[in-house]
C-alpha cells in the first residue's frame, strides 16, 4: 500500500514539474517575443528534423519540426544560446526562412526521440505528401465503398504505432478521396466526436466519425503540411500542400476555421485531370456547341458564363481557353486564385491589396494579348475595363454571379455599363449548373408517374426546337438504391453540365435599350431556339443521363415557371 502511494506521489510530482516547465516556457516565449510550442501535441516532420544533425540539435537544445518549401519551423529551449544563433545563421545562409518557437526541455526530448526513426523514413520534398504507388494501389484495392475507408482508418487507429498512426490515417483519408473522385474533404468537430465527410459529385456524404485525440494530432499534421501557424486557433487560416502520386502532383487547398468545439478543416482537391474536360464533353447540346464555337473563334467580343460557386464555370472557361490556345495567340488570365495551370498561357493571380482584378486587367492589356480571361467581373471598374477590351479587338472570357443567362444583361447595366455598349461588346451570355450522372452500370428505368409526366410535357411543349426531344417521353432512368462497385454504392458517377445561352441579336439589342428585366430579356431571346437550363435538364433526364430527382435538386422545376 505504501509502495503504491509512493508511485502515485511520484507520478503526481512528475506531472506538476512538467506543467511548471511548460508554463515557464510559455512565459519565456512572451519575454523573447517568439511563439510557444508543445512538441508532444504536434507531428514532427522527418524532413525538417534532418536539416539539423542530431548531435548539433542535442548540444544546442533545438530541433526542426516543420518544413514547407524553404520555411523551417525550429523549436529551441533558449533563443539567446550562441549555439542556437550559430545554427540558425547556417540555415539562413542555406536558403531557409527560419521561424523560431520556444519549447521546454521535456518537449524537445520528444523531438530527439524521433531521430531514431529517421533511418526508416523516406526523403520527401517539403510541402508535398508522398503517397507511394504501392500504398495507393493497396488502399485503392481495398476501397469498394465509403464504409471501407472507415474500416481502414479504424485499423490504423487501433493497430499502428503512435509515431506512424497519424500519417497512415491521413494517407487513407486522401487516398480514399482520390479513389472516390471527391472534390473536398470536410472534417467537422461536433460535441462528442469529429465528423469526416467527402463531397462526391457536389453532394456531401458521411464517411465516419473519429475521436478528438486523433483529430488534434491530425490537425497539427495538416497545419504543418499546409504552412499554417500551429498556435493560432481563434482565426481562420488558408494554406496548401501537394500530394505526389505516380509522378503527378495534385494540389490540396486547406482552409481552417474556428468552430464551436474545435477548428473545422476543409481540404479542396485540385486534381488537374478534373479540369481537363474537352469542350465537346461538357454536356453542351451539339447545336448550341456549334454556335458557341463560332463565337469563340471570333477575334473580339465578350463571352460570359454565369452560375453559383461550384457550377463548373472555371471548367467551361478553361475548355474555351484550350480550344483557342495556339502558338499564334497570346493569352493572359487574371484569376483569384490560380487553381489549375495551363501550358502556353500566362496566368496571374490577384492580390486584394495591390493587384486587383481591375489593376491586373489594365496591366494585362499593356502586354499586347489577343485573348484575356478575367476570373470574375465583381465591380463597375472591372466591368468597364473588360467591356472596353472587348470593343478594342480583344476576345474576353469572364464570369458573373447571376442566376441565369438573361440576368447577365441587367447585372452589367447595374454595374454602370451603357446598354448600347453591351450590345456591341457581349457576344454570348451562358448560364450553367452541374447535375450528377446516373451510373451507367447499375441505373434502372421505370415509367413516369402522372405528376412527372405532366411536368415533362410542360417543358417539352415549351421547347422552341422540338428536334432536341428524344422519342422516349414517358420513361425515366433512376439510380439503383444499392449502387455498385463502380459508383461506390451511390447510384451516380460523375457530373455533367446543363446549359442555357443568349446570343446577341437584333431582338436582344432592341430590348436592352429599355433597361429590361431578366424575364423581358429571356422572352426576347426565345426565338433563338436555345433551351433554358430547365429544358436542357429535362432533355438529359429523358435521355437517361440524369434523374428527374437530381434535376429538381439543382434547378427549380415548376409548371408555369
Amino acid at each position: 500500500m505504501v509502495v503504491f502511494q509512493d508511485a502515485e506521489q511520484e507520478k503526481r510530482i512528475d506531472f506538476l514539474k512538467r506543467r511548471e516547465e511548460e508554463e515557464l516556457a510559455q512565459m519565456l516565449s512572451q519575454k523573447y517575443g517568439v511563439e510557444y510550442i508543445d512538441l508532444s501535441l504536434v507531428a514532427v516532420n522527418s524532413d525538417a528534423l534532418r536539416t539539423i544533425p542530431e548531435a548539433v540539435a542535442r548540444d544546442a537544445e533545438m530541433a526542426a519540426f516543420g518544413q514547407v518549401g524553404k520555411r523551417l519551423s525550429v523549436a529551441v529551449r533558449a533563443p539567446e544560446n550562441p549555439k542556437v544563433k550559430e545554427e540558425i545563421q547556417k540555415l539562413t545562409e542555406g536558403g531557409y526562412t527560419v521561424v523560431v518557437f520556444m519549447a521546454s526541455q521535456e518537449s524537445l526530448k520528444r523531438a530527439f526521440e524521433r531521430y531514431a526513426d529517421l533511418s526508416y523514413a523516406t526523403e520527401s520534398k517539403a510541402g508535398v505528401f508522398n503517397l507511394s504507388n504501392e500504398e495507393l494501389e493497396e488502399i485503392l484495392a481495398k476501397v469498394k465503398s465509403l464504409s471501407d475507408i472507415g474500416t481502414l482508418i479504424d485499423e490504423a487507429v487501433k493497430s499502428m504505432k503512435h509515431t506512424y498512426r497519424i500519417t497512415r490515417i491521413l494517407e487513407v483519408i486522401l487516398a480514399g478521396a482520390l479513389s472516390t473522385s471527391a472534390s473536398d474533404i470536410h472534417m467537422e468537430p461536433e460535441e462528442g466526436a469529429v465528423r469526416l465527410r467527402y463531397r462526391l459529385d457536389g453532394v456531401l456524404v458521411d464517411v465516419l466519425t473519429f475521436d478528438y485525440d486523433t483529430y488534434r494530432l491530425l490537425l497539427s499534421r495538416m497545419k504543418l503540411l499546409s504552412g499554417l501557424k500551429l498556435n493560432i486557433v481563434a482565426d481562420a487560416q488558408d494554406g496548401r500542400f501537394s500530394i505526389k502520386i505516380k509522378g503527378d502532383e495534385i494540389e490540396i487547398r486547406s482552409s481552417v476555421l474556428p468552430g464551436n468545439y474545435a477548428e473545422t478543416v476543409v481540404l479542396r482537391i485540385l486534381n488537374p485531370k478534373s479540369i481537363q474536360v474537352p469542350l465537346e464533353e461538357l454536356g453542351i447540346e451539339p447545336k448550341l456547341l456549334a454556335r458557341i464555337e463560332r463565337e469563340v473563334a471570333k477575334p473580339n467580343g465578350m463571352i460570359l458564363t454565369t452560375g453559383p460557386t461550384g457550377s463548373g464555370k472555371t471548367t467551361t472557361l478553361y475548355a474555351f481557353l484550350r480550344k483557342v490556345n495556339s502558338t499564334e495567340t497570346k493569352i493572359i488570365t487574371i484569376e483569384d486564385p490560380v487553381e489549375y495551370h495551363l501550358n502556353g498561357i500566362v496566368q496571374t493571380q490577384v492580390d486584394k491589396k495591390n493587384y486587383t482584378f481591375a489593376a491586373g486587367l489594365r496591366s494585362a492589356l499593356r502586354q499586347d494579348p489577343d485573348i484575356i480571361m478575367v476570373g470574375e467581373i465583381r465591380d463597375d471598374e472591372v466591368a468597364e475595363v473588360a467591356i472596353n477590351a472587348a470593343l478594342t479587338g480583344h476576345l474576353v472570357f469572364s464570369t458573373l454571379h447571376t442566376n441565369d443567362a438573361a440576368g447577365s444583361f441587367p447585372r452589367l447595366i447595374d454595374l454602370g455599363v451603357s446598354e448600347k455598349v453591351i450590345s456591341s461588346a457581349v457576344s454570348v451570355a451562358m448560364a450553367q449548373r452541374l447535375v450528377r450522372k446516373l451510373c451507367e452500370k447499375c441505373k434502372q428505368t421505370r415509367p413516369a408517374t402522372p405528376e412527372e409526366q405532366t411536368m415533362l410535357d410542360f417543358y417539352v411543349n415549351g421547347l422552341v426546337d422540338k428536334s432536341l426531344v428524344p422519342q422516349n417521353r414517358s420513361t425515366l432512368s433512376v439510380p439503383n438504391t444499392q449502387g455498385c462497385e463502380q459508383c461506390h454504392g451511390r447510384g451516380y458517377k460523375g457530373r455533367i453540365g446543363i446549359y442555357e445561352a443568349i446570343f446577341m441579336d437584333a431582338a436582344v439589342e432592341e430590348i436592352l435599350r429599355s433597361k429590361p428585366s431578366e424575364r423581358e430579356v429571356l422572352q426576347a431571346s426565345r426565338p433563338q431556339g436555345v433551351p433554358t437550363m430547365q429544358e436542357d435538364g429535362i432533355i438529359k433526364a429523358l435521355r437517361g443521363i440524369t434523374s428527374l430527382e437530381e434535376l429538381k435538386r439543382v434547378v427549380d422545376l415548376q409548371i408555369g415557371a
